[in-house]
């Protein structure tokens, strides 16, 4: 496998405009999880037509995802992340000024609306490949760290700000415009995200001497990822934090400013355990981190499925936040370690497509709603996830990134 790409800490100025990006962008994508069931139910919709937008989100995403980051290895990365950043505007102001179901159906396929926040988007494949040319292999986790921390942090802000709908609300802003108001700051926070883009240079950018976009001899690697990644995304499906909010909805009667201020502060518990997953890879290992933090957020979020009270929920599913999100940084690390530098775009498409099996999850999750069978989906997305764990740990036990054969 070829090495990485070294650049000196001068052209390390692109990682800083990514991050910025992506504070940005998932600033927006906060508050748009938490208000798209909201907007989507004040539509007139129900709960499984909330669902069926959510699966078409995810789903239409996984394809552009699969097409940008196929790119990735043969285009201009700053091109495509600004036309990236452009679905972005248009896909805030088509959600701002229709409520014609179909055409909110149509958009959330072709657009960017991301119903959990995360590293999941369009984005991520091109971000992805950007940073690990860009930083050395004992820098690498650590720089997907900063990445995942600015995400995370950046997104428990933006759902503290879904709350802002009910202030509005005093100053004789109605529910409805409050709302398209966010969905127009979500299109200049895209626009934000491209201008920062294009103060990337060309001659910053990574090159790689083999500019191929196929995958070579990291393909078995890539593909045994990819199926599993798969599953993970499925399960995953029935508790993206747009159904987690419609959950707290219909189930307790949670508020919305509640409901901001829950997901804001599981975003801060989120995000303050990325750097121990650093801390913790370099003592047992990337693929080690990632299961045995992620079994016992499973654990807790079937634990929040079956409680009685809303208190003794909101516990479990703030432990289980303080534990989810450890997996990412450290995934991303592993992926771009074992593959090389060539295939890297191409690699974090193909895993990131895996996206689309989470598309059935809202679809499945809106209907057992519907049913009264609130508890179900949330039981289903745990015991998935502990078998995609334990089956991680099984095939990949063995293959180590170069930090840590030595």
């Amino acid at each position: 496998m070829k090495g990485p790409c070294y650049y000196p800490a001068g052209m390390r100025q692109p990682v800083r405009y990514v991050n910025a990006a992506r504070a940005l962008r998932d600033f927006g994508d906060g508050f748009v999880a938490v208000l798209l069931p909201v907007y989507l139910i004040a539509m007139g919709l129900g709960p499984f037509q909330v669902g069926i937008v959510t699966g078409t989100a995810l789903f239409g995403s996984t394809l552009t995802t699969l097409a940008i980051g196929m790119l990735g290895a043969k285009k201009n990365l700053r091109n495509l992340l600004v036309a990236a950043s452009g679905l972005m505007i248009l896909t805030g102001l088509t959600f701002a000024g229709s409520n014609n179901y179909w055409v909110v159906l149509l958009i959330a396929f072709v657009g960017t609306i991301n119903p959990s926040p995360g590293s999941a988007s369009i984005f991520a494949p091109l971000e992805q490949a950007l940073i690990s040319h860009v930083v050395t292999d004992a820098e690498r986790t650590h720089a997907f760290v900063r990445y995942s921390l600015i995400g995370a942090l950046a997104a428990a802000v933006g759902a503290l700000a879904a709350g802002s709908i009910d202030l509005l609300a005093i100053f004789g802003i109605s529910h409805v415009v409050a709302l398209r108001a966010m969905f127009v700051l979500y299109a200049l926070l895209g626009a934000g995200g491209g201008c920062l883009y294009m103060r990337i240079a060309a001659a910053q950018l990574p090159v790689t001497a083999d500019d191929t976009v196929r995958l070579g001899q990291s393909r078995g690697i890539v593909y045994k990822m990819a199926a599993l990644f798969a599953v993970d995304s499925f399960a995953g499906g029935f508790a993206v934090q747009a159904i987690m909010a419609l959950w707290l909805f219909s189930k307790f009667g949670l508020s919305l400013a509640a409901a901001g201020l829950f997901f804001f502060w599981s975003g801060v518990l989120a995000a303050a355990s990325l750097p121990a997953a650093g801390w913790l890879s370099r003592r047992i290992g990337l693929v080690n981190t990632m299961v045995f933090t992620h079994i016992p957020s499973s654990l807790f979020l079937i634990g929040a499925a079956i409680a009685p009270r809303l208190d003794v929920a909101l516990v479990c599913l703030l432990l289980r936040a303080s534990m989810s999100q450890m997996d990412v940084p450290t995934r991303t690390s592993y992926l771009m370690a074992v593959v090389s530098p060539a295939e890297r775009p191409a690699a974090a498409s193909i895993t990131s497509v895996t996206r689309g099996f989470a598309a059935a999850g809202p679809a499945i999750a809106g209907a057992l709603f519907a049913a009264g069978l609130t508890a179900v989906p949330l039981v289903i997305c745990g015991v998935l996830k502990i078998g995609y764990d334990l089956a991680l740990l099984i095939v990949f036990r063995h293959i180590k990134p170069p930090e840590e054969a030595t």
